[in-house]
């Protein structure tokens, strides 16, 4: 499943990402990864800043995503692979669904953000890496 493949990607090195972005992500696994997060994916594709049908007609054309759709992918796929990475070092990740919980959160109300949802800032990259240092700081419970 696309969140195994989120995994991977986590554990990537910069440089790897970056050839990998730059290669084009294929687009089924955008679509496979809203599957697995379990939110409406019209929500997924507006948080993430992607046209449902562009995605939709490369799926179908088996065509990759652009450049910018790929970073998109990617970063997705990094929030999802550092919400497993940090449950595993906490815990016992048995059971746990890291693109589920990913879903969830990205929609929920978070003080750090003056009460908007993380899914209000991904659409950019500045706001992709405010998510991201937003969800890693919540490791330690740190809120800036």
């Amino acid at each position: 499943p696309a969140r195994e493949i989120a995994s991977r990607l986590y554990r990537l090195s910069p440089v790897e990402r970056i050839d990998l972005v730059r290669q084009g992500v294929p687009a089924w696994f955008i679509v496979d990864l809203f599957d697995d997060m379990r939110v409406s994916r019209e929500r997924l594709y507006g948080a993430v800043g992607l046209a449902r049908s562009t995605i939709e007609r490369k799926v179908r054309q088996h065509q990759p995503l652009s450049m910018d759709e790929s970073e998109r992918a990617v970063g997705l796929a990094q929030l999802v692979g550092l919400a497993q990475r940090i449950v595993e070092e906490s815990g016992d990740a048995t059971g746990f669904d890291a693109a589920q919980w990913v879903g969830e959160w990205l929609n929920e109300p978070h003080p750090a953000l003056g009460g908007k949802t993380p899914a209000d800032y991904f659409d950019t990259a500045e706001g992709r890496t405010l998510v991201s240092n937003l969800l890693a700081r919540q490791q330690s419970a740190a809120y800036a």
